[in-house]
């Protein structure tokens, strides 16, 4: 008899000891079915809500080959930039020390940071590089011939990249430049080419240029 209950306890145990894990199983197999498509339909809804809010962000950004040089953090970079007004962060850039030099010799620079929604296209220290040195120290040198060269670079409203496409503007200078391009080939009076556009700053819209544009 001992025996015998021995024999049925160990049964009952091992039954109790199976039936758990029985269960885990089909609970387990019925939770796979049901939530595959649960994380399905989670990431298609990510795709759908992201993808709307990423686009937009791309049609506003710089453009352009010399992009590439401009430094990724501080007051240099981008995001930098767009926190000076426009003399001041033109300053912080290595690429454009040439024009910050004279826009510090005809006395621009409150001018400039002070102005409100304007638009700057910038020569590159290789596009006064291009003007023979004895030209180039001439200008430096004569304060009324060095302000209407830079103010003529300076038109008095921000301007997009689509109103480039076909443009004629009023500078500062009171002079005309015409501007023409697409996508992210522009050219400034058929001389200049756009190498970096859109940049913001505080109160301007900067495109840099590879060549000194001239009044007429």
């Amino acid at each position: 008899m001992n025996s015998m209950k021995i024999r049925r306890t160990a049964i009952a145990v091992a039954a109790a000891a199976v039936l758990p894990f029985s269960l885990a199983a089909c609970s387990d197999s019925g939770n796979d079915t049901k939530a595959a498509p649960t994380a399905a339909a989670g990431d298609q809804a990510k795709t759908q809500t992201s993808t709307p809010s990423e686009a937009p962000m791309t049609d506003d950004q710089p453009f352009g080959p010399a992009c590439a040089g401009v430094p990724k953090e501080g007051a240099g970079s981008f995001d930098g930039m767009a926190k000076d007004p426009v003399a001041t962060a033109a300053s912080n850039n290595p690429a454009l020390s040439t024009l910050v030099t004279a826009v510090k010799k005809a006395g621009l620079v409150d001018t400039l940071n002070n102005a409100e929604n304007i638009t700057v296209f910038a020569p590159t220290n290789d596009a006064f590089a291009k003007i023979p040195k004895a030209d180039l120290d001439k200008v430096l040198a004569d304060k009324n011939m060095l302000t209407k060269i830079l103010t003529y670079h300076v038109v008095g409203q921000k301007l997009t990249p689509k109103q480039l496409e076909n443009g004629s503007f009023e500078t500062l200078q009171k002079g005309m430049i015409t501007t023409t391009g697409s996508g992210e080939s522009y050219k400034v009076n058929d001389t200049a080419n756009v190498v970096c556009g859109n940049v913001k700053t505080a109160n301007a819209n900067v495109y840099i240029i590879d060549t000194v544009l001239m009044p007429k």
